[in-house]
């Protein structure tokens, strides 16, 4: 038997002794060495989710690191005891967008910790599609398990930087300081933004990103007043790092002209329709950019920056947990105290 937390209706998740996964030929199991929450994780255990019933519980946790434990007899390429990451979104293998390599984006995908049993466990069967399409990733001996476990957001953070594309001294504005926020300092800063500011309704958080990361500029309420008292007219890119629609509606009136918005992540449910003054877009020639998930080739990348050093995904980790401490991980995910909020599963 194993330790799982387990996700079983709206506003019930338990820690629960359950079955070790049993492996096919073509599958393995992994050694969960840790795993951190995310706001979808926060988001499922609110409001519920598909299919998840207490006859049906699911296994939450799509932001996880460990060991090989278990390899099938069919399975090449990796060793048992190997370190590894797994990037959590795999596709059906034969669609057009899985064969143009984006798998994260089959209409059909799964995911652990959403679709299929995740990484709040000690351990997690990943099945013969996951093996296939590469989401196993090797870990290199410098990068400690809680970092590994963040390169799952860090890698949906490098999608929407490449996809709006962040040009060396490109004056780059942050709204939402969180843990997303950070990671869009750390990745803007590596693509050779100039100036960054920095803005989040919380000003505990606002100074934070400052302590964490002297050189970014904070701007605390009115954000366009709060530009021009720096005596900046506008932003090249401005990332909405926050689930906030009133954000996204006033952010058009920020920009330089040729300016990119990126709108990264979901608004609340019956918040989705949003205002925008699409003259703004119109004479300043905007482009908006919206993104999700991530592709096993930014995932990898991802993991040789964090290796490399080039991103320091330590700063951003608030605290561990015992999994038997779930219920206060949870409530510290929930009220946004800290930043990333990580299990740790020991021997």
């Amino acid at each position: 038997m194993m330790k799982a937390i387990q996700l079983l209706e709206k506003d019930r998740i338990e820690l629960r002794d359950v079955p070790v996964p049993e492996i096919g030929p073509d599958e393995m199991l992994i050694r969960v060495r840790a795993a951190s929450i995310c706001g979808t994780d926060v988001r499922m255990w609110k409001n519920g989710y598909k299919n998840v019933s207490p006859e049906n519980p699911l296994t939450m946790g799509h932001e996880f690191a460990g060991d090989i434990a278990k390899l099938g007899g069919n399975v090449t390429g990796y060793s048992v005891g190997q370190r590894v990451a797994v990037a959590p979104n795999y596709g059906c293998g034969t669609c057009d967008l899985c064969a143009s390599g984006n798998t994260h984006l089959c209409e059909t995908y799964d995911a652990f910790g959403v679709t299929v049993d995740g990484g709040f466990a000690e351990y997690v069967k990943i099945p013969a599609a996951a093996i296939r399409q590469g989401n196993i990733s090797p870990m290199d001996d410098d990068i400690t398990y809680q970092e590994a476990a963040l390169l799952e957001p860090l890698s949906c953070v490098y999608n929407g930087q490449l996809l709006i594309g962040v040009r060396p001294g490109d004056d780059v504005l942050v709204i939402g300081l969180g843990p997303i926020g950070l990671m869009h300092i750390m990745t803007a800063k590596l693509f050779g933004a100039g100036k960054i500011f920095v803005n989040d309704l919380s000003k505990e958080r606002t100074d934070k990103a400052a302590e964490l990361f002297p050189d970014v500029i904070p701007i605390c309420g009115d954000v366009k007043k709060g530009l021009a008292a720096c005596g900046q007219k506008g932003v090249d890119l401005c990332i909405i790092a926050a689930p906030a629609p009133t954000a996204q509606a006033e952010s058009p009136e920020y920009m330089n002209m040729n300016g990119r918005l990126l709108f990264f992540g979901g608004l609340p449910k019956g918040r989705e329709i949003v205002p925008i003054n699409t003259n703004l877009i119109h004479y300043r020639q905007l482009r908006i950019q919206g993104c999700t998930k991530q592709s096993i080739s930014e995932y990898r990348i991802c993991e040789k920056l964090v290796n490399d050093k080039r991103i320091p995904l330590g700063l951003i980790m608030s605290d561990t947990y015992a999994p038997e401490e779930f219920e206060t991980a949870f409530a510290n995910a929930a009220a946004a105290k800290g930043l990333k909020h990580v299990f740790v599963f020991e021997e």
